[in-house]
């Protein structure tokens, strides 16, 4: 048997057998992705690249897309690592700080890779329960851990912890502290994001992608932000050619359209909030979430009976089978006629 070979391994975190979408007429609100398109710019750049130039490497660094994104991030190009989507980014960290029965420490429920990864690499997991509320967990600090995740805003909860606690927890940590930012942009406030803060923390790195508020998810593009030591680090783990070229294109030309990004992100805030208060109209109780999705719980209420019902009306949510999460669904903000249909019919469900 393959030395890393482990069957009760999950392949995929984003992909949830029988959850995939059969025809057109399913409305797909399990996997966070965004509801709309990528910006005008990022299509018109991506059909003007589609020429004899695919025979040739892309930039083995992608030092144009960490370029501009230094430039819009307020850091240097050499604080910046690109990577095959935010997951590539995180196996990297692995990679680079966690040998066999190194401690890997991150609050739970959260996003479900981590363990993966921990486990791929025959490091020790220490996952620490949240709160009910999805605080920020005290334990977290305690774990003489080589790497930390912290997922900001968390999922599966959406709820956000403030850059003072996250400051204070790099400063106590003796390993490297890794800030998950998948969907800061969905946040609504400007000065949520942990990336200044690498400048003063040689210890943090923090992580965004394109997949969400860009509406980029097919074309697999992350960045890391952190000190140049560690970024020289991680340079050395990464595949030569890791990104594709016309992803690499895909991302350099959304992030010279930043203002297509924003209007989507407040169309989808906006989304949320009718949907938070829908969902609570029919019986619900909603964490304060500041991503692209929200969990509702009935508590006590085992939720599974709900999402087969959704799913054969033909509406995709996700559901955790999981200790503390069994009475909870985790809806994807979707259009606003998407958000209508799923709140009519979950008003005509018994749950």
């Amino acid at each position: 048997m393959l030395r890393y070979f482990r069957p009760n391994i999950t392949a995929s975190a984003g992909y949830v057998p029988g959850e995939q979408p059969e025809d057109g007429g399913v409305i797909k609100l399990n996997t966070n992705e965004n509801p709309y398109p990528p910006s005008p710019k990022v299509r018109a750049a991506l059909r003007k690249a589609i020429d004899a130039s695919l025979r040739l490497y892309p930039e083995s660094r992608s030092d144009t897309l960490r370029t501009i994104a230094g430039s819009i991030y307020g850091v240097k190009p050499a604080n910046i690592v690109a990577g095959n989507g935010s997951d590539e980014l995180l196996s990297m960290l692995l990679r680079c700080f966690v040998g066999p029965h190194d401690r890997v420490a991150f609050p739970v429920p959260t996003y479900s890779l981590y363990d993966t990864l921990v486990a791929i690499q025959d490091g020790l997991p220490a996952p620490v329960d949240f709160p009910p509320d999805f605080s920020l967990p005290s334990a977290l600090a305690e774990q003489s851990a080589a790497l930390t995740f912290l997922c900001n805003p968390n999922a599966p909860s959406g709820t956000l912890v403030s850059l003072q606690q996250i400051e204070k927890l790099a400063r106590s940590l003796p390993g490297v502290l890794v800030i998950d930012e998948a969907y800061v942009d969905f946040a609504g406030n400007e000065g949520v994001s942990s990336i200044p803060l690498i400048q003063r923390l040689p210890n943090l790195v923090v992580l965004r992608t394109f997949s969400k508020s860009f509406s980029l998810a097919g074309m697999r593009i992350g960045l890391a932000f952190a000190s140049e030591h560690i970024i020289s680090g991680m340079m050395k783990v990464k595949d030569s050619y890791n990104i594709n070229r016309l992803s690499l294109i895909a991302a350099t030309a959304a992030l010279q359209d930043l203002p297509w990004m924003t209007r989507n992100a407040r169309r989808i805030q906006r989304t949320r909030k009718r949907l938070t208060t829908g969902l609570v109209r029919v019986g619900y109780d909603v964490y304060p979430s500041h991503a692209n999705f929200v969990l509702a719980r009935k508590s006590g209420r085992n939720q599974k009976g709900v999402y087969d019902e959704l799913k054969r009306r033909k509406i995709l949510v996700r559901y955790f089978d999981i200790v503390g999460l069994q009475d909870c669904l985790r809806i994807t903000v979707g259009t606003n006629s998407e958000v209508q249909t799923l709140l009519r019919e979950m008003s005509t469900i018994e749950s």
